[in-house]
């Protein structure tokens, strides 16, 4: 098969390469091949009834398709250059703003329409937060939720099956420069292009590492970020997501100077697992539709820890902690916030006994015996920083999940275009390392596809 564009990924950075292509340039032939499924077929055995745990399928549906990673979260397209990512430092603030606002006007064109913007602009909780330590970070916030996030993309794949090639289950071997372009390797074939664009995802690290090995790309190692996932009434953090949804707040530890913040708030949702290469993470998510509602909000506490030589493998070390998680709980630990603090592991009575319903059936446990002490400190010190803002978040029976662990891919040589030290390769979305969100990942793909479509 020969194309004009090979896009290697179906999520979001894959999408929206693909949309905008058939949107400047019509008359190009486009292919996209990824290792999951359809929107439709992609379904996590994982029940926590007949099937409790990970099965090992050889796509994992939650990570991979038509999506990718961001297909089932909580729909959260954050517009800003404060987090998700380091596009600004290639593109330019300005641009990136740009690309992230004309990625929010395609979602709501494709039935995100009705949904809210919200926004830090003049918020007297920055105010609140300076002075008690605590930074607010500033972004507007579109939250399409998980139900109207997935009508959304089965829009977008309505539109574009209908010009573009979709390999579902494909999973791509190998990449190789030819005199023309490039070659793509997969199970019973291959395919040519003059452009390619990989944007694997967080699930395809190890691939790419790979891939830039064999080809002589540079890479540097990048972050992990290690932590809990917290739950408690929705009340307590009212004034907060009535306003803003979704608050990023950092925390800067007296002891030991590290940096913690909040990620992923969920007002009124549940708390999930994450399946990550095998590993059981924990997660979060909302809904739009009021009868899905709860009435607890949930998001996560996480620790960045970066390396420097000789270690490298910041991933491997976040899945180490995950792994030692799973193999005391069985899958997701559990703890009362009031046990973590009096040193002893929460039981099935004391979890019967508490205030808060968790919405995730997991595990009750010890997360100190998972967690190391630097991290879990820091961890506390938050709940308290918060509890000053949001009196509550320090109650005896707030929940805590753990581990939630956000992995990050080597970060990829590139230059201003998004373009390797190959012409016409281009690494984008979370895969590269340079961007870290939804609304990073969209706006990376955008920007390569208009750059392609330029010259071509």
């Amino acid at each position: 098969m020969n194309y004009d564009v090979i896009i290697v990924g179906a999520g979001p950075g894959g999408i929206y390469s693909a949309y905008e292509l058939t949107k400047k340039r019509p008359d190009l032939k486009i292919g996209v091949f990824d290792a999951g499924f359809p929107l439709e077929k992609r379904k996590c055995p994982i029940d926590g009834d007949k099937v409790k745990s990970c099965i090992k399928c050889k796509t994992c549906a939650i990570m991979s398709g038509f999506g990718g990673a961001g297909a089932f979260s909580d729909g959260k397209y954050n517009i800003t250059n404060d987090f998700g990512g380091t596009l600004y430092e290639y593109i330019g603030k300005e641009k990136a703003l740009e690309l992230m606002r004309y990625v929010d006007d395609i979602n709501v064109s494709h039935g995100g329409e009705g949904t809210r913007m919200y926004s830090t602009a003049g918020s007297e909780i920055k105010k609140i937060c300076m002075q008690n330590r605590l930074t607010l970070l500033d972004a507007s916030v579109r939250h399409l939720g998980t139900d109207i996030n997935y009508i959304v993309l089965e829009n977008l794949y309505e539109e574009l099956s209908k010009t573009v090639d979709f390999h579902f289950m494909t999973p791509v071997s190998k990449i190789a420069k030819t005199d023309a372009g490039y070659s793509i390797e997969y199970e019973g074939g291959s395919a040519e292009c003059k452009n390619l664009i990989v944007s694997a995802g967080r699930s395809g690290s190890k691939w790419m590492e790979q891939v830039c090995k064999d080809m002589g790309i540079p890479t540097k190692s990048n972050r992990v970020d290690i932590g809990v996932r917290v739950e408690l009434p929705a009340v307590i953090f009212s004034h907060l997501t009535d306003k803003l949804y979704e608050s990023k707040i950092v925390y800067r530890t007296s002891k030991f100077e590290d940096n913690v913040r909040t990620f992923c708030m969920n007002p009124n949702g549940i708390v999930v697992n994450e399946n990550t290469n095998g590993i059981v993470t924990v997660n979060g998510h909302s809904f739009e539709d009021p009868d899905k509602k709860t009435e607890n909000t949930n998001f996560a506490l996480l620790v960045a820890k970066h390396f420097s030589e000789p270690f490298k493998d910041s991933n491997g070390y976040g899945e180490s902690i995950a792994r030692l998680s799973n193999m005391l709980g069985g899958g997701v630990i559990v703890q009362r916030f009031g046990d973590l603090e009096r040193g002893r592991r929460s039981n099935q009575k004391r979890m019967d006994e508490n205030t808060v319903r968790p919405t995730l059936k997991a595990t009750p446990g010890d997360l100190s015996l998972v967690l190391p002490k630097r991290i879990l400190d820091g961890i506390v010190e938050m709940i308290h920083a918060l509890d000053k803002i949001a009196p509550g978040t320090a109650n005896d029976d707030t929940l805590l999940y753990g581990v939630e662990v956000k992995f990050y891919n080597m970060e990829v040589a590139l230059d201003e275009n998004l373009e390797t030290n190959y012409k016409g390769l281009y690494f984008i979305g979370d895969g590269s390392g340079v961007t870290h969100s939804l609304s990073h990942a969209s706006a990376s793909g955008v920007y390569v596809a208009r750059r392609i479509s330029e010259t071509l």
